[in-house]
């Protein structure tokens, strides 16, 4: 056996080995790319090798984005952030059938541009709509259900620290993906809301909230606006140019402490836990980061994408059924993975199949998010599950049977976005960034 197929042999068992032995993912990335480098590079070599790709990953000016947007994001999850926008939201979708998921839905998709993380709108406005939802007559499963399937919209649309990875490892423009990522984080957004139409249609007791009088509407909007503004400077800043993402990350994170020191619901005795809670989250990140770097360099000396690439041409030379295989192999590793390490580990592999058959890696990039996106859904290891179940209190086995039609339904629109790429290409075309 040659130096290369060994480094690739070491490489792939030593990752399923550790993952089936219980390690995180991290750890199991990294040891086992470190020994495939000593065993192709030597002891004292391939360890050298391994710290200066380590380095030389996270080593990236871009990166900078995210622990500034995590920590933005920790701040309004408990800055009275989520409460104003859940307002905005019933004031939007509060008349449409099933009323309160209606504006469940609404709430995480607006939440969830903000702050950019699902796990964290699903905790936010789940603790605050499933209450209301219960008292209405809302089954707990379903509302559940809704509150999950709704919250991954928040990493489609920017700012989005998934897109910033993608970016990092395919050489694309932040502020491309983060344009990309509007049409089909709506598009996730108004899937979810059909299916509490149709569940809603069939349940004529279920209650439509109150008309709302146009004083009492244009006071929420006002009093949502300032919150909601922080998407129109950070990505309006981005677009003209008057800063780079990474720098509009920081002022993410000034605003949002402004606001909710204004709001008082941030004192300055909260600000440590705060900054713990987002170090410890950036500190996985960035070491995925920087494994997944060592994991590269041993991919590449394994030529194991290529190695791939020629198995997926032997199935077929169809672009079409080499994206729905792609799909296919995307969902799955949802299921047992996080988005952060597929997204690093994947689209390398990946990226320059696609690319041969014409497909734009902006527009793969937001195939690939939407498809973890589900994963993040999905037993057995999706966050946004547990933490939706969890923060309804509900078993995870009831929790699934509600979640099916919402499944299926995204599945449905994953398909429409892959194969209708101006979806994700307009937006960035128009503003001139493709």
């Amino acid at each position: 056996m040659d130096v290369a197929a060994l480094a690739a042999l070491i490489l792939v068992v030593g990752v399923f080995g550790f993952l089936l032995l219980g390690a995180p993912i991290s750890v199991a990335v990294g040891l086992s790319s470190a020994l495939a480098m000593v065993s192709a590079l030597g002891f004292e070599n391939g360890m050298l090798t391994s710290a200066q790709q380590m380095f030389r990953g996270i080593n990236n000016f871009s990166l900078l984005a995210i622990p500034f947007f995590v920590l933005a994001g920790v701040i309004m999850n408990n800055g009275g952030i989520a409460l104003r926008l859940i307002n905005a939201a019933k004031v939007l979708v509060g008349r449409m059938p099933g009323s309160l998921a209606q504006t469940n839905v609404a709430a995480n998709a607006l939440f969830g541009a903000v702050s950019g993380s699902a796990v964290a709108a699903v905790a936010a406005v789940g603790s605050t709509m499933g209450p209301l939802q219960a008292k209405e007559g809302y089954d707990k499963n379903f509302a559940a259900a809704t509150n999950i399937a709704s919250a991954p919209a928040g990493m489609l649309i920017p700012p989005s620290n998934l897109m910033i990875v993608y970016s990092l490892v395919s050489s694309t423009s932040i502020a491309a993906l983060f344009v990309a990522g509007y049409i089909p984080g709506i598009l996730w957004a108004v899937t979810c809301m059909v299916i509490v139409y149709l569940y809603a249609r069939k349940r004529p007791e279920l209650k439509v909230t109150e008309k709302i009088s146009l004083s009492v509407r244009a006071k929420t909007i006002v009093d949502a606006l300032p919150s909601l503004a922080l998407i129109v400077v950070v990505i309006g800043g981005i677009l003209l140019g008057y800063f780079t993402p990474t720098e509009a990350s920081c002022i993410a994170v000034v605003y949002s402490l402004a606001l909710s020191f204004i709001y008082r619901s941030v004192k300055v005795r909260d600000l440590k836990p705060i900054l713990l809670d987002s170090t410890r989250t950036t500190a996985i990140v960035m070491f995925l980061v920087g494994v997944s770097s060592i994991m590269g360099w041993v991919m590449s000396f394994a030529k194991i994408p290529a190695m791939v690439a020629d198995a997926m041409f032997s199935i077929s030379d169809n672009p079409t059924v080499l994206l729905l295989l792609i799909a296919v192999v995307m969902l799955v590793v949802g299921c047992f993975m996080d988005p952060t390490p597929a997204v690093l580990i994947f689209a390398p592999i990946f990226l320059p199949i696609v690319m041969s058959f014409g497909v734009d890696p902006i527009h793969f990039g937001i195939v690939m998010i939407f498809n973890l996106c589900i994963g993040t859904i999905t037993p057995p290891v999706g966050p946004v599950l547990f933490v939706g179940a969890k923060v309804a209190n509900l078993r995870i086995e009831d929790v699934i049977r509600r979640l099916v039609p919402f499944f299926i339904a995204l599945v449905v629109m994953l398909l429409v976005v892959m194969f209708i790429p101006q979806l994700s290409l307009w937006l960035p075309s128009v503003l001139d960034l493709t």
